[in-house]
């Protein structure tokens, strides 16, 4: 999942998919998804993918060959499972002088951490796919960083999850392999300047799924709570 300024990462641009990204970019192939480990087949909707983290890339798995790779370090850290979780933090709140910060043009953005150049990689979907938008680490720090969400996300494998709607910003932890798969349907749907109304229809049936599997996330230990 590497990426430069300006265009998306080379590993996962929608131009370039790979197996496990096909069906959000493009006409779906009548070949069925495999397993790019061990090959078996896989069912389309509802197999796990892993992050190949030299290439930083990400392949599908079936269900035995993503519990392999479930803990940091299996596999000699060549591969890692991208997690099932899904967390909300509704009392992180961004304003719209916080948002001008993050330097996102639309009102959509995920945020992930690249292990190997260790440092957030700031990305948001494009009729060109995923776009990279350069964020530098005090700005992170004061925008993201103070939210419970930033201490709990894994890196490479999990993104934070933006959306800025009527005023406010939602924050969501999610798998990062979704994050694509919105950037895929995007690039897709997209027409016009605005992206359209059937891209804004795909965009707020994605963001009700992630709303209804978010759990809240619960405070650190020794946090007291508000108004104690």
């Amino acid at each position: 999942m590497s990426a430069s300024h300006g265009r998306a990462p080379a590993a996962v641009r929608p131009d370039v998919p790979r197996r496990g990204l096909r069906r959000f970019t493009g006409p779906r192939t009548p070949r069925p998804e495999t397993c790019e480990l061990c090959g078996v087949v896989v069912p389309e909707d509802g197999h796990r993918h892993l992050v190949e983290t030299e290439k930083r890339a990400l392949v599908c798995a079936c269900t035995p060959c993503a519990l392999l790779f479930d803990r940091p370090g299996a596999g000699a850290g060549r591969f890692r499972t991208v997690p099932d979780r899904y967390l909300a933090d509704p009392g992180h709140r961004l304003d719209d002088t916080a948002w001008d910060l993050l330097q996102i043009p639309v009102g959509v953005a995920f945020f992930f951490r690249n292990a190997a150049l260790d440092r957030l990689v700031a990305l948001y979907p494009s009729p060109a796919g995923a776009t990279e938008s350069e964020l530098d680490p005090q700005t992170w720090q004061s925008v993201l960083g103070a939210g419970r969400l930033a201490e709990l996300l894994e890196p490479d494998v999990e993104a934070l999850l933006l959306r800025r709607s009527e005023g406010r910003t939602a924050c969501y932890l999610v798998p990062i392999d979704i994050c694509y798969e919105l950037v895929g349907r995007m690039r897709l749907l997209w027409q016009g300047f605005d992206g359209g109304a059937e891209a804004r229809a795909a965009l707020r049936t994605f963001f009700e799924q992630v709303e209804r599997r978010a759990k809240v996330a619960a405070a650190p230990a020794g946090t007291a709570r508000e108004g104690s």
